[in-house]
């Protein structure tokens, strides 16, 4: 993974208390051809703790194409949404995002009311996409933006009753940090009845990561998934 520079995403605010979008996302504006690809209603965590928590989801375009656009729906306009993009020059798909985006949202507000977003990934074709940063003139004895970690990431699909998600790094490398993240596959936004449903706890030992998830019987036909993600330094 590059060197990330966050970026806040363009956000269309869904009306509070759960209803769904009032107009359409813009993660293809300007772009000729391009994909799009939704994701789940991802929770934000409801805290007034200093500093607030955050939550990490991962949305990827399909095979063979690259970011050129995002956006995202928030329940509260509270809610900061970042994703993080590689440095290099210009600032293009390809270039400063690839395949995958990680976001990063955190509820920002006081009187919180089941947070939670949406991201959009707007993906184009991979031919003609940048080819990565070039450095302008650098010093012999220091390097240019490289891709010295890597994210391994699992999603789970819930069911009513417990079960446990892993994610680890290989052999050769070491934990760098870890994420975990619930997300609904519903139409409108999950209300706060539907995220408490579903309760989970992480552990780290060594470089694995496991979430111990218990749901509710309010999640019977209800398309959940808990996401599991590592970051991992030091492979070969």
């Amino acid at each position: 993974m590059k060197r990330l520079l966050l970026f806040a995403a363009p956000l269309a605010v869904a009306a509070a208390g759960g209803a769904g979008s009032a107009q359409a996302t813009n993660e293809c504006r300007g772009l000729q051809v391009c994909v799009r690809v939704a994701g789940p209603w991802v929770v934000v965590p409801a805290s007034s703790a200093s500093p607030r928590p955050r939550v990490d989801f991962q949305l990827s375009c399909p095979r063979g194409f690259v970011i050129g656009g995002l956006d995202a729906e928030l329940t509260d306009r509270a809610i900061d949404v970042e994703f993080g993009g590689r440095l290099g020059s210009p600032v293009n798909p390809g270039v400063t995002t690839s395949r995958s985006a990680l976001f990063r949202a955190t509820y920002t507000g006081v009187t919180p009311n089941a947070p939670s977003f949406r991201p959009h990934l707007g993906c184009l074709p991979t031919s003609g996409g940048g080819s990565g940063p070039v450095p302008f003139r650098r010093l012999s004895a220091v390097f240019p933006p490289g891709e010295p970690t890597v994210r391994r990431v699992r999603t789970v699909q819930l069911r009513p009753g417990t079960l446990r998600a892993v994610s680890a790094c290989a052999a050769s490398e070491r934990l760098i940090s870890a994420w975990h993240a619930v997300a609904f596959y519903t139409q409108q936004a999950p209300g706060s009845s539907l995220i408490r449903s579903v309760r989970t706890k992480r552990t780290v030992r060594g470089k694995r990561v496991e979430v111990r998830v218990q749901s509710a019987a309010a999640l019977q036909g209800v398309r959940a998934v808990v996401q599991v993600g590592v970051v991992c330094g030091g492979g070969s």
